[in-house]
């Protein structure tokens, strides 16, 4: 095999490869004997079968199979050679690929970066930690009694007012046609509560018990069933009674709902639950504090390959979120970004936007090769045990339903790799955290889940107030648009 290094730019490296007729013809006729041995053809006792009768009938078809074959191990032997590691797998170019003549093949292949590791004693972060405040457990309480209010009938005769409790039948139709899922008998709906379609509950507002009215909405562009988004709808609707919640008492039979035995108790378990979540939080703030360090003292070329990939999956996430919330692409032609062969999904992206993008998934792969080194130097390994417990920790997120989760991961290894890169990331980030100067400090409930973006955006702002009287407001770079900076294996 021949092999002619053509390019080394950066982490780019490129080979012309000749492999020698010979050795290709060696590698066809020695698979051909392989089968001469095993195959049976009519006619021909076991073993018999000529090599170039063989070559006959299956000369073509193994043609294409020793050509993968030959290749795969060029490239192998090639990157071994050189001690490369390499970013992803090569691009491969058959450039000649003739009987009697050398199989030629272009290679083209990034390489991973040589990462420096920062010292991490020189990185000062700061653990924020906060205790809940009695308020906020009264407020859950007050809160958790709301949500499991009794009602009862209103006894006086009044008509219906927001935040009572409308007992309704309806029948919905559309272009005088009744639908699917639009009849409903003795509903009880919460009026001002926003769950029905926007309008409806409005028109019932101001009607007595025993009155009939007819409700005329038209159902969102968004719709879930398809057949009834964004049509005109009417519906039937009888009031049959107005009831009104009643508040549970803050008392023993309240808290026994919750599983205490006094209002003690549960207050106290409302107070751990609290803390728990602040801690999450506090530990999630100082993980963000930290990639943001490593982001600034870490300056390596990264794959452009890699970067392209994450950029395709920012931008195919952000369509996700505007779908969810409603949005819609716009029918003219928009402007398609293709990055090392992976086009991005089909959604308007401005051209400052791209860039913030691209930036930030250059950002996370630049991290998430640095968490890898650091984890690899350092033999960090995520352990069965580790993997078991988060695989038992969603099953749990799925109530009545965990042994089909179980199943799910038992059948699909690949998806282990879901909830295994957390945990690697997690135990890197643990490490770091052991080596690095870090300040516990103490700090109230609203420092501690204030967003430190919409911090940073209020100071921009206040900075780039003019100072002479009148002048124009200068909108600085970023607002009125939140960026995460996202952890490189798994959102946050």
């Amino acid at each position: 095999m021949n092999v002619t290094e053509t390019k080394a730019e950066g982490l780019s490296r490129e080979f012309a490869v000749a492999v020698p007729a010979a050795e290709f013809e060696a590698r066809i006729t020695g698979r051909l004997e392989e089968l001469a041995v095993n195959i049976r053809l009519p006619g021909f006792r076991p073993g018999k079968v000529s090599v170039s009768l063989l070559r006959q009938r299956y000369g073509d078809a193994l043609k294409g199979e020793i050509l993968e074959q030959t290749i795969n191990e060029s490239a192998n032997e090639i990157m071994s050679e050189r001690g490369l590691r390499v970013a992803e797998q090569p691009k491969i170019e058959i450039t000649a690929f003739e009987d009697g003549s050398d199989l030629e093949f272009k290679m083209a292949v990034e390489v991973m970066p040589e990462i420096e590791q920062p010292d991490f004693s020189k990185i000062k972060l700061g653990r924020l930690h906060a205790e809940p405040g009695e308020e906020q457990i009264e407020g859950t309480i007050e809160s958790l009694a709301k949500a499991h209010a009794t009602s009862a009938p209103i006894a006086r005769k009044r008509k219906a007012k927001e935040g009572d409790i409308a007992v309704i039948d309806f029948v919905g139709r559309v272009d005088g046609e009744e639908f699917v899922g639009g009849k409903v008998e003795g509903y009880h709906l919460v009026l001002g509560s926003g769950s029905f379609i926007p309008g409806f509950e409005d028109q019932v507002i101001g009607t007595s018990p025993g009155d009939s009215t007819e409700v005329k909405v038209t159902f969102p562009e968004e719709y879930g069933a398809q057949e009834l988004a964004g049509k005109e709808a009417v519906f039937d609707v009888t009031v049959q009674e107005l009831r009104e919640t009643t508040p549970n008492p803050l008392d023993e039979e309240l808290a026994k709902k919750f599983g205490a035995e006094t209002m003690d108790q549960l207050r106290q378990s409302i107070r751990d639950e609290h803390a728990r979540e602040l801690k999450g939080m506090a530990r999630m703030r100082l993980k963000r504090d930290l990639l943001d360090r490593l982001a600034e003292v870490s300056d390596f070329e990264v794959p452009q390959g890699m970067v392209g990939r994450e950029y395709v999956s920012i931008i195919g996430q952000l369509k996700q979120q505007t779908q969810a919330a409603g949005g819609h692409d716009h029918d003219h032609d928009h402007d398609h970004d293709h990055d090392h062969d992976h086009a991005a999904p089909d959604i308007d992206v401005s051209d400052e936007d791209k860039a913030e993008y691209r930036s930030i998934a250059e950002r996370r792969v630049r991290l998430g090769l640095l968490l890898a080194e650091v984890g690899r130097t350092n033999n960090l390994q995520v352990g069965q045990d580790d993997i078991n417990q988060a695989i038992m920790t969603e099953a749990r997120r799925y109530p009545g339903q965990e042994q089909a989760v179980l199943e799910y991961f038992k059948n699909n290894p690949e998806s282990v790799q879901a909830v295994t890169a957390p945990i690697f990331e997690d135990k890197v980030v643990d490490f770091i955290l052991e080596l690095a100067d870090v300040e516990d400090r103490e700090v109230s409930v609203e420092d501690l889940v204030r967003d430190p973006d919409e911090e940073a955006e209020a100071e921009q702002a206040a900075k780039a107030k003019p100072k002479a009287k009148g002048g124009a407001k200068k909108k600085t770079a970023g607002s009125g648009k939140k960026t995460k900076k996202d952890s490189p294996a798994a959102d946050e």
